[in-house]
C-alpha cells in the first residue's frame, strides 16, 4: 500500500522528476564520455602516441570538474525534491506509516532514480562517445581502427560514482526525514521568509558588493602584473561580491521600483515586485552560486572554442614547414605536398675533443647565399606577436645570439651543439660527411599535415640512423620541427575545445534545472495568492504575464552578472589566447538558446501549478 501511495506521489510530481532525470542523464552521459576517452587503451595503440596522452590528461581534468559540479547539483536538486514531497510523507505518517518504513521508502526512491538516470546516461554516452571520439581523432589527424564507444571500465566507474552520490543523498534524506516532526512536514509550505530591514547595512553591503566585483574584474584584467595572485584575488572578491550584490544591490533596486507609485500602479507590478523581493531574499545564496556557475559554464565554452586559435599561433612560431636531412628520392610523401619554396644549405658535424659536444661547421658564403629565415617572438602588453628575420653572417658573430640559436635549431637539433662559421677553404678541408638540409615552405600546412608529418618523421629516422652509423651518440630534441609542435598544440587545443564545450553544456543544464527546482518548490505556497487575485477579478492573461516577469527576473539577474563575469574574466586568457573574444557570439547564442528553453519550461510548469483550477 505504501509503495502505491509513493508511486502516486511520484506521478503527481512527474514533470519535476523528468527535469531532475534529464539533468542527471546528461551529466552521466558526459561523465561516461570523459571516462572513456581518458581510460580507453585503444587511444594508445598504433599511431596514437603523445597526441592522445595529452588529450587524455585534459579529459581527466574534465572528469574532476564534472564530478564536483555533479555533487553540487545532486545536493541542490535532491533537497528541493525532498522539500516538495515532505507534505506527502507527513500525510503517510499521519495515516499510520512508521518512520522506518518512510525512511526505507525515501531511500529506495532516491537510489532508483539515480540508478535509472545513470544507466540511461551511459547508453546515450556510448553513442555520443562514438561520434565525439571520431571527430576528435579526425581533428588530430590520427587513425583508429575498429574503435567502439562501449568501454566496460568506464561503465563501471560511472555507475560507481553516481550510485555513491545517490547513496549519500539517500542516507541524508532518510536522516533528515526521520528527524523532522510530522507537524513540520505538513506545514513545510507555510514557513515564512524572514526579511532583513536594516537599510544602512543594506546600503553598505550594496556598495561593498559592487566594489568587490570591480576589484575582481581589475585583478583578472591585470594578470600581466599580478600573475597567479590575480586568480586568488578574483576568486574571493567575485564570490563575496556576487553574494553581497544579490543580498542587497538587486533587492534595493526592487525596493526602489516599488517606491515609484507611477511604475508599480500598472497592472500587477506591485504584486510581482513584492514576490520578487521575497524571492531575492530567500534565493540569495542560490542565485550567487548560479551566477558563478553560469560564468564558469559560459567561460568554459568560450575559452574551449578559442583554444583552436593556439594552433594558428603555433604555426606562426616556425618559418619553415618541413626540414629534410639528406633528402632522397625515396621520400614518396614529397609528391603529395604542395611545395611553395625550397631553401638548401650544407653543413658538417664533428665531435669536440671532450667527445661529447657536437660542433656544427657552416660555410660563411653558404649562409650569405641561402638567406635563411626565422620567426622572432616579441611581447607587448602580455600579447605575443611574430615577425620574420633573416640570418646573416654578421648576426652569427655572437655565439649566444638569437640568430645562432635559431640556426642551430635548424641544422642540428642537439641541445649541446655549438656553431662555428668557417671559410670555403676551411670547410672543404674538414674530414667529415657533408650534410644537406632542405627547408620547405608549403602552400597549406593543415591540409598537407598528414603527408608533412610522414615526410618529417622519415627524415628524422634517417638523421638518427646516420648519426648512429658514424658513432655520434647525441641526445636529439625534435621540438623545433613544425609538425611536432603542431601535433602537440593541436592535441591540447582539441582536448580543451571538446572538454570546454561539453562541460559548459553540463554546467548549464545543471544550474538551470537547479534554479527551476527552487522556483517550483515554492509554487505550492504561491498557489493561494494567485487564486485570491483571480477571485477578485484579475484576468488570467495578467496573472500569466506576472509569472513570466517574475521568473524572467530570477533567470536574467544571475545570467546578467555571469555574463559580466565572463566578459571581464576573459581578460585573464589574453596571455594564452591571441583573441579570447574571437567568435564570442557562437557560445553566447548556444547558451542563451538553451537557457531560454529552461526558462520557458519553468514558466509552463509553474503556471500549471499555481493557476490550476480546483
Amino acid at each position: 500500500m505504501l509503495w502505491k501511495l509513493s508511486f502516486t506521489g511520484l506521478k503527481s510530481r512527474f514533470k519535476d522528476y523528468v527535469v531532475l532525470f534529464s539533468g542527471l542523464t546528461l551529466a552521466s552521459a558526459i561523465f561516461y564520455m570523459f571516462m572513456t576517452i581518458a581510460l580507453n587503451p585503444a587511444f594508445l595503440k598504433g599511431s596514437l602516441s603523445i597526441a592522445f596522452v595529452i588529450t587524455k590528461l585534459v579529459f581527466a581534468l574534465g572528469i574532476v570538474l564534472l564530478g564536483i559540479i555533479s555533487l553540487v547539483y545532486i545536493t541542490y536538486a535532491n533537497s528541493f525534491l525532498l522539500s516538495m514531497r515532505k507534505k506527502d510523507y507527513g500525510v503517510y505518517m499521519m495515516l499510520g506509516a512508521r518512520n522506518s518504513k518512510i525512511g526505507k521508502l525515501i531511500f529506495s526512491e532516491t537510489l532508483i532514480i539515480g540508478f535509472l538516470a545513470s544507466v540511461l546516461g551511459i547508453v546515450i554516452g556510448i553513442f555520443v562517445t562514438q561520434i565525439v571520439s571520431q571527430i576528435l581523432v579526425s581533428q588530430l589527424g590520427l587513425q583508429i581502427h575498429k574503435y567502439l564507444g562501449f568501454y566496460l571500465p568506464a561503465i563501471f566507474w560511472t555507475l560507481v560514482f553516481f550510485i555513491v552520490l545517490f547513496l549519500l543523498a539517500a542516507i541524508w534524506n532518510r536522516h533528515k526525514l526521520i528527524k523532522t516532526s510530522v507537524l513540520d512536514l505538513i506545514n513545510e509550505d507555510q514557513k515564512p521568509v524572514k526579511l532583513h530591514h536594516n537599510k544602512v547595512w543594506k546600503i553598505i553591503e550594496a556598495i561593498m558588493g559592487i566594489a568587490l566585483l570591480a576589484v575582481g574584474y581589475w585583478a583578472m584584467a591585470d594578470y600581466g602584473d599580478l600573475k597567479t595572485k590575480s586568480l586568488w584575488i578574483g576568486f574571493f572578491t567575485i564570490v563575496i561580491g556576487s553574494y553581497f550584490t544579490f543580498d542587497s544591490f538587486f533587492t534595493s533596486l526592487v525596493i526602489l521600483l516599488r517606491s515609484n507609485k507611477k511604475f508599480k500602479s500598472k497592472k500587477l507590478r506591485s504584486f510581482t515586485l513584492g514576490q520578487l523581493q521575497f524571492r531575492l531574499t530567500d534565493y540569495t545564496k542560490l542565485l550567487s552560486v548560479i551566477s558563478l556557475l553560469f560564468a564558469l559554464a559560459l567561460g568554459a565554452i568560450t575559452v574551449g572554442l578559442n583554444f583552436n586559435n593556439l594552433v594558428d599561433s603555433s604555426l606562426k612560431s616556425s618559418y619553415y614547414d618541413v626540414m629534410l636531412y639528406n633528402p632522397t628520392k625515396s621520400d614518396a610523401n614529397l609528391k603529395h605536398v604542395s611545395v611553395r619554396n625550397k631553401t638548401t644549405i650544407d653543413y658538417k658535424i664533428k665531435i669536440a675533443q671532450d667527445k661529447k659536444t657536437p660542433i656544427v661547421y657552416v660555410n660563411k658564403q653558404s649562409i650569405a647565399n641561402s638567406q635563411l629565415k626565422y620567426q622572432h617572438m616579441s611581447q607587448k602588453k602580455n600579447r605575443t606577436s611574430w615577425s620574420t628575420k633573416t640570418i646573416t653572417v654578421k648576426s652569427l658573430k655572437n655565439p649566444d645570439s638569437e640568430a645562432s640559436y635559431q640556426l642551430l635549431g635548424l641544422l642540428a637539433p642537439f641541445p649541446t651543439a655549438k656553431l662555428k662559421l668557417v671559410s670555403e677553404q676551411t670547410y672543404q678541408a674538414l674530414k667529415s660527411k657533408n650534410i644537406k638540409l632542405e627547408l620547405l615552405e608549403v602552400n597549406n600546412f593543415r591540409q598537407n599535415f598528414n603527408n608533412i608529418e610522414k615526410l618529417q618523421n622519415a627524415s628524422n629516422k634517417r638523421m638518427v640512423a646516420d648519426l648512429d652509423k658514424y658513432g655520434m651518440d647525441f641526445s636529439i630534441s625534435f621540438n623545433n620541427f613544425k609538425a611536432d609542435q603542431y601535433r602537440l598544440v593541436s592535441s591540447v587545443a582539441s582536448g580543451f575545445e571538446f572538454m570546454g564545450f561539453f562541460l559548459g553544456i553540463a554546467f548549464l543544464a545543471m544550474l538551470a534545472s537547479t534554479l527551476m527546482f527552487k522556483v517550483l518548490s515554492g509554487a505550492a505556497s504561491d498557489k493561494i495568492r494567485y487564486k485570491m487575485l483571480w477571485k477578485i477579478g484579475a484576468r488570467m492573461s495578467i496573472l500569466k504575464a506576472s509569472i513570466r516577469h517574475e521568473i524572467a527576473a530570477l533567470f536574467v539577474l544571475p545570467a546578467s552578472l555571469g555574463v559580466v563575469d565572463v566578459l571581464f574574466g576573459l581578460q585573464f586568457f589574453k596571455s594564452l589566447l591571441e583573441d579570447p573574444y574571437d567568435k564570442i557570439w557562437i557560445p553566447f547564442t548556444i547558451f542563451f538558446a538553451l537557457y531560454l528553453l529552461y526558462y520557458l519550461i519553468t514558466v509552463k510548469l509553474y503556471q500549471d501549478i499555481v493557476l490550476k483550477k480546483d
